[in-house]
């Protein structure tokens, strides 16, 4: 069978996470805000509807479309539960906003969203003031109830992009000053995008100020592509045979290049380049092309950067020299499913080798055959990472809940 040649350029879709924050800053915001090439996905216009619902001028997402802005002040008490479908991210950020604007909403969501963990965005909140209200287990349904927030200085004990995302928001509409200390950096698209729009937001190292100033200033949007939809095209190019992909107009931020920097430590050439700014976000064109891989060593100061591509990375080893090792990982546990757990039982029913630990997974590479039927337990990252290497000639993979990709 003739290997597997990968040519030519590809645009990804827009970022999640800026789509998100582009829908939510432009509803906060002083005036109009025109977003373009925003992510139409489950998650996203799960994001769009709970603003919907608070008064926030958001229209049907398309291309190309204006996000009226109320201010921090404009929104309003919704007259039903806010519906969160999948989306953590959606959640998390407009409990934030939710009690800032003292506010009293309910937040509820699909079964797999219903058990992952509030607690963590629940505890700042109520240090800030509001009341915050979860079943025992933790997760959905949750009810804020805004109160007059105060200040504060948190430091948060995992290194999470939404946590510090929701203190951030919620200082922002209330009007108070705001810290957040974290571990490790997380993602840092919210600060980025509120500095561009005039914001007092101040970050050095792992800490990140907010001093209150009034609504932030109108701006527009163009969404760059997703580096974690990027790294599946990167993924299957690096194992290709021959050719180059050039992946255009890719947000490229420090916090996000992670699995990029791992591809290109693991024998792949990968070229992209710091140069251009738009909305206080770095994007270029991303360039793989192929090479003998070989395992790697992936600790905990790497996977804030690369969290969402550790499936993907996992997959891949499967094809590298040698063993790669991925700890500090335990933040897996609890995504749309545990996966580590699912990662590890997916290859070995795919006949590859792999281990679990207890934050993480050892793969040991030497290019096995796959052949099997995934269960993805309704997880995006997972269905695009076994269908990455469905693609590969000779490997038989069947992905049992494709259309799970639907929320990113």
């Amino acid at each position: 069978m003739a290997p597997l040649r990968v040519a030519g350029s590809v645009r990804v879709p827009g970022d999640k996470s800026i789509s998100h924050r582009a829908l939510i800053l432009g509803a906060l915001g002083d005036g109009p805000s025109r977003v373009t090439g925003i992510l139409r996905s489950a998650d996203v216009r799960s994001t769009a509807g709970v603003l919907r619902a608070l008064g926030a001028g958001v229209p049907e997402l398309g291309d190309d479309f204006v996000v009226q802005g109320v201010g921090p002040r404009g929104l309003r008490a919704p007259a039903r539960e806010l519906d969160c479908g999948n989306s953590g991210t959606t959640t998390r950020l407009m409990a934030g906003v939710v009690a800032g604007a003292r506010l009293d909403a309910t937040f509820v969501g699909d079964a797999s969203l219903s058990r992952r963990p509030m607690r963590r965005v629940a505890r700042p909140l109520e240090a800030m003031g509001a009341r915050v209200e979860l079943p025992p287990h933790g997760g959905l349904p949750m009810t804020v109830r805004g109160a007059p927030l105060h200040e504060l200085e948190w430091k948060s004990d995992v290194a999470s992009a939404q946590v510090k995302s929701a203190v951030l928001l919620a200082g922002l509409v209330a009007g108070v000053r705001v810290a957040v200390e974290e571990p490790e950096k997380s993602r840092d698209h919210t600060e980025r995008m509120l500095g561009a729009r005039g914001v007092g937001v101040h970050a050095r190292g792992t800490r990140v100020e907010l001093v209150p100033g009034g609504a932030p200033r109108a701006l527009d949007t163009v969404v760059p592509g997703d580096p974690s939809s990027a790294a599946f095209f990167a993924a299957l190019a690096a194992l290709a045979g021959g050719g180059e992909l050039t992946i255009e107009h890719v947000c490229v931020n420090d916090t996000r290049i992670g699995f990029l920097r791992v591809l290109r430590r693991a024998g792949a050439r990968v070229d992209f380049w710091q140069r251009d700014v738009e909305g206080g976000e770095w994007v270029s064109p991303v360039v793989v092309a192929p090479a003998a891989l070989r395992g790697v060593t992936v600790g905990a100061d790497e996977v804030p950067s690369m969290i969402d591509e550790l499936p993907m990375l996992a997959c891949l080893a499967v094809y590298a020299e040698g063993e790669t090792r991925i700890t500090g990982a335990k933040e897996l546990r609890v995504k749309e499913s545990d996966r580590i757990a699912a990662v590890v039982d997916n290859l070995r029913r795919l006949g590859a080798a792999a281990e679990e630990l207890p934050d993480g997974m050892v793969v040991a590479g030497g290019g096995a055959r796959l052949r099997g039927r995934v269960v993805t337990h309704g997880d995006h990252r997972l269905a695009m990472a076994c269908g990455g290497l469905g693609a590969l000639p000779g490997n038989e993979i069947e992905v049992d809940d494709p259309a799970c990709v639907d929320v990113s």
